[in-house]
């Protein structure tokens, strides 16, 4: 079934609005989860430097096999998917809006939706993990090396760089001109034949899309903290502004100059 075969009862408007209504209030939940997280006691473990501090997450990795590697990923995971429902998922919206409308009239229209956000979260998930593995690396090698440890700024200066040259890349725009395209990508994707498959489908193929063009970008909330309101609120909009309005493709070419300006300044300023 093509797009162009959508149907739906016009008495059914609240319920083609509920899913979309309830992404809304995801979104606004890991906004406050965050929020509370950043101001309580705990938020160091918003950037996971201090996990293994309290004594209670101490006793659950000795308790858990593996634990001091298994207890920090899942606590890393949860945050990593409160972010991702935070600055990510509402850029998906022209999207879940266009599949939403396409299912309307189906009876398990619910569940195909919550196969989409599923998919598009496991795609991010799959690039945190990676993310993850890397910045555990970095610090395992920082441990060892008090060399590192003195020039911890060289990091964050490649870190922005590589996220300033990242916005002139072709990938960048061939990825940004997928995920500005909802129609035609949901269009293309979605037949019924395989309900379930298709919509993970969807969900999982415009997540890749979205890593594509954003992950540079994420990336540089492991300079500025991964526990900070103020850039994550910045970078997010950034994000969906460049995927969704009209103007937003204009927005790389600024962006990229502003993150290679930074690290040159990041380097100036600890090279003198």
């Amino acid at each position: 079934m093509a797009l162009s075969e959508t149907q739906g009862a016009g008495g059914q408007g609240a319920d083609r609005r509920f899913p979309l209504a309830l992404v809304v209030a995801l979104t606004a939940v890991a906004w406050g989860t965050l929020a509370l997280w950043s101001a309580s006691p705990y938020a160091r473990y918003l950037d996971h430097a201090g996990w293994l501090d309290a004594a209670w997450l101490e006793t659950i990795c000795r308790a858990v096999p593996q634990g001091v590697l298994v207890v920090p990923a899942l606590i890393y995971a949860g945050a990593w998917l409160l972010m991702i429902a935070a600055m990510m998922l509402p850029t998906t919206l022209p999207l879940l809006r266009i599949f939403e409308r396409l299912t309307a009239g189906r009876a398990d229209a619910g569940s195909l939706f919550g196969l989409v956000v599923l998919g598009y979260a496991a795609a991010w998930m799959g690039f945190g993990l990676v993310a993850h593995a890397a910045d555990s690396v970095l610090h395992g090698a920082a441990a060892h090396s008090p060399w590192l440890v003195l020039h911890g700024w060289i990091v964050g200066a490649v870190v922005l760089a590589l996220a300033g040259a990242f916005q002139f890349s072709a990938l960048k725009y061939r990825c940004l001109e997928r995920c500005r395209t909802p129609f035609g990508f949901v269009n293309a994707r979605w037949r019924g034949q395989r309900p379930g498959r298709e919509a993970l489908r969807i969900g999982f193929d415009h997540g890749l899309f979205c890593v594509g063009c954003c992950w540079a970008l994420m990336l540089v909330m492991f300079v500025v903290g991964m526990g900070n309101l103020g850039w994550m609120l910045l970078l997010g909009a950034v994000m969906g502004a460049e995927k969704n309005l009209s103007w937003g493709r204009r927005l790389a070419a600024p962006v990229g100059v502003a993150l290679l300006a930074w690290a040159g300044a990041v380097v100036v300023a600890n090279a003198a």
